[in-house]
């Protein structure tokens, strides 16, 4: 059973970090590229950042760059999202999303992955 585990979510201050993992069990990680995505409420889910199957290449949306960080490890079959500099609007859902066939130039396109996990919370307050 193919399945994503978002972990690392929390309560965290402005200007704190968070590193959210994605375990992924019951297939091969190294075969999907990877995004994160978050969605507040009332909000459409945005895509934050990607990155290839092999971590060659990332890519990253623009409100965030600088900040977030993606990075994974196939070998243990998780995806990571280093976030710094936190700010209350990076708060919401976030989740991350397996595709096999995601095209790189559309890798923060939520219409590029074909799995998806359950999401953990930030939540970014004073």
């Amino acid at each position: 059973q193919l399945q994503l585990v978002e972990s690392g979510g929390g309560l965290v201050q402005p200007g704190g970090s968070l590193r959210l993992s994605c375990a992924a069990s019951g297939f091969t990680l190294d075969y999907y590229a990877i995004g994160w995505f978050r969605q507040a409420p009332g909000n459409e889910r945005e895509g934050v950042a990607c990155i290839t199957n092999n971590g060659g290449s990332t890519n990253y949306a623009d409100s965030v760059k600088g900040r977030f960080t993606i990075s994974r490890d196939n070998a243990k079959s998780t995806v990571y999202l280093q976030i710094d500099s936190l700010e209350p609007g990076d708060t919401g859902v976030y989740y991350c999303a397996a595709g096999s066939r995601t095209l790189f130039r559309l890798c923060v396109s939520p219409l590029e992955y074909e799995y998806w996990g359950q999401g953990t919370q930030v939540t970014v307050s004073s």
